[in-house]
Order: C-alpha cells, then sequence, then structure tokens
C-alpha cells in the first residue's frame, strides 16, 4: 500500500507538471513572460498590483535596473564556466532592457504560473520526503525523487535569468529544457513504482525506433522553442498575423519539415507494437498524440497562429516525451519479460 500511495503521489505530480508547461505556453502565447519584471516577487511584492497607480512613476527605470544588476552576476557565472561571448552579448545588449508598460492582465497571467509553479515545487518536495521510507529497499528511488528536487530548484533559479534578461532566446530554450528532464524523472520514479501492472515486455526491433523517436523528438521540441522566439520578433513588426508564418525564417522550415520524420518513426513504432495484443492500445495511444501534437502545429501555421492553439500544441508535445520515454523504460528495464517477435 505504501508503493501504491507513492506512486499516486508521483502520478499526480507529473501531471501537475504537465499543466504548468502547458500554463507557461498560456504566457508565452498571451506576451506574459515580463508581466513580472522582477523575481521571485512581482514588482516587489508576493501579491502583484492591479493597476500602475500601484507603482512608483519610474517604475520602468527601477526595474530596468534592478534587472541589469542580476544580469551582472549572470554574466560572472556565464563567464566561469567559458561562455564570456554570451555573457558579453547580454550585458552589451540593450534591448534586454527595455521595460514594458504596465498591464495588470499580463501581470496577473505570470504571477499564476508563479503559484503554479510553486505547488509543483511542494508536491516534488513531497516526493523526495514519501521516497525516504523506501530509503533502505528501494534507495534508487530516493536518489533520483532528491534529483527531481533539486532540478525544479535549478529551474527556478534559470527561470529567474529568464526573467531579468527580457526572455533572451536561449534561456526559453534551456527553461524548456529542465522541464522535459523533470518529465523524464517523474516518468522513471512512475514506471518503477507500477512495474507490477505495467510490466517489462520486450519486442524484437522496436528498441531502435523508440530511441530514434525521442532523440528526434526531444530535437524537435527545442527547435520548436527557437521557431517561438522567432515568431515573437516578428510579431513586433509586422501587425498582421496573416503574415507571421510567410515572414518566418529557416527554423520553421526545418521545424515543419522535421515533423514529417517525427511522425514516420512514430508510424513505425505504432506498427511494431500493433504486433503485441496487450501492447496495442498503448502503441496507438502514442501515436495519436503525436499526430493531434502535429496537426495542432499545422492549424497553427494555416490559422494565422491563434493563441490559443499554442499552450495546446506544447503542452501536447511534452506528454508526447513523457510517454514515449516510458515505453522506452519498459523496454529496456530488467533482463526479463516477455519476447514478441
Amino acid at each position: 500500500m505504501r508503493v501504491r500511495g507513492f506512486y499516486r503521489l508521483s502520478l499526480s505530480t507529473l501531471i501537475a507538471v504537465y499543466v504548468l508547461i502547458l500554463v507557461g505556453g498560456i504566457v508565452r502565447s498571451t506576451g506574459s513572460g515580463m508581466g513580472c519584471p522582477d523575481w521571485p516577487t512581482c514588482f516587489g511584492k508576493w501579491v502583484p498590483p492591479t493597476s500602475a497607480d500601484q507603482l512608483p512613476e519610474n517604475y520602468k527605470e527601477i526595474y530596468s535596473n534592478y534587472r541589469h544588476e542580476k544580469n551582472i552576476r549572470f554574466a560572472k557565472y556565464l563567464n566561469a564556466i567559458g561562455l564570456s561571448s554570451t555573457a558579453e552579448k547580454i550585458l552589451e545588449d540593450e534591448s534586454i532592457r527595455e521595460e514594458a508598460d504596465f498591464n495588470p492582465l499580463k501581470t496577473w497571467i505570470e504571477y499564476i504560473n508563479r503559484l503554479i509553479g510553486v505547488i509543483i515545487g511542494l508536491l516534488i518536495f513531497a516526493v523526495f520526503v514519501s521516497s525516504i521510507r523506501f530509503w533502505n529497499t528501494q534507495r534508487s528511488w530516493t536518489v533520483v525523487a532528491l534529483i527531481t528536487f533539486l532540478m525544479v530548484g535549478f529551474q527556478g533559479w534559470i527561470g529567474s535569468f529568464v526573467v531579468s534578461t527580457n526572455l533572451t532566446p536561449w534561456t526559453i530554450t534551456v527553461h524548456m529544457f529542465l522541464a522535459l528532464v523533470i518529465v523524464a524523472l517523474l516518468t522513471w520514479i512512475i514506471h518503477q513504482t507500477s512495474r507490477d501492472s505495467y510490466p517489462v515486455f520486450k519486442v524484437a526491433g522496436l528498441n531502435p525506433w523508440v530511441i530514434g523517436g525521442l532523440v528526434a523528438l526531444l530535437f524537435q521540441i527545442l527547435l520548436g522553442t527557437q521557431v517561438r522566439e522567432s515568431l515573437d520578433q516578428v510579431a513586433r513588426t509586422i501587425a498582421n498575423r496573416n503574415d507571421w508564418i510567410a515572414s518566418l525564417g529557416t527554423d520553421f522550415i526545418i521545424h515543419r519539415s522535421f515533423s514529417w520524420i517525427v511522425l514516420i518513426i512514430f508510424a513505425g513504432i505504432l506498427y511494431k507494437l500493433i504486433q503485441s495484443d496487450r501492447m496495442r492500445s498503448f502503441g496507438l495511444g502514442v501515436f495519436l498524440l503525436l499526430l493531434c501534437t502535429v496537426l495542432s502545429g499545422a492549424g497553427m501555421a494555416y490559422m494565422a497562429v491563434p493563441p490559443a492553439l499554442q499552450p495546446v500544441h506544447l503542452g501536447l508535445a511534452s506528454i508526447s516525451f513523457g510517454t514515449l520515454f516510458l515505453l522506452a523504460l519498459k523496454l529496456n528495464t530488467g533482463k526479463t519479460g516477455v519476447l514478441i517477435k
């Protein structure tokens, strides 16, 4: 019963992480990423203001200087790991210091995003605390739960620099990658604690397809963050949404074309899995998830990038990654299992 309770807590936490990724997509699609110019507070308050009247007249200057001072510290960290040119660009780019006009809606969207992030942090801490009881019998569970908790702290730290650098593209990519790492860690815990219900199995020739699918999907998701940044830049100069896609560069063309490769790999995985009666539904679910991800991306391309589809596209891609990672675990955990030819 203790294992079952730990499994349920871990599963609930993973679902909450997916919700946070979805909310993060809403933050990006509404342009609310800089709704709070400081971190962890919002305009210096734990409960953000609702009107500009509650802010000092020179609030833009105050928070621009605040972020610049934080970026100076960030640049020191980058210099320490050999990224001197990146540090120099952050400090010399004047656009990073630009402060947006106060917008209460965007402020509260970002604030709610942060509140959900705090809840996720507490849930993952609860997963770690709950895992301690298994230290003597399943020590790896506790170790991975601790790594997950530390990863959340690191994610929050990186998130503070995403804000201080005014959403510099590469910081958003790192932020997204760390979110997928957290998804993978929680998925591993869920797999380990549910092995009695979902036994390990083997399907001849499937493993290379799954590993290839994971690599391709991860590349596609990270490339998508770059496309999103290009889209933000286009939106600043072109008012008509119908012209945005046509104005995107090489990143979008690669992202769009590569989606066919990912889809073909997932079709290969489905073909292998339908040879197994008990994994046919699982394989179909994985393929449908990715198909919906591709269709939502196509909807953005052909429907002038509707804001509602952007978080859906990101959420589906993240769930597809987690589900495929679970399949990889089922194929590669342990030496026993049923071989399906």
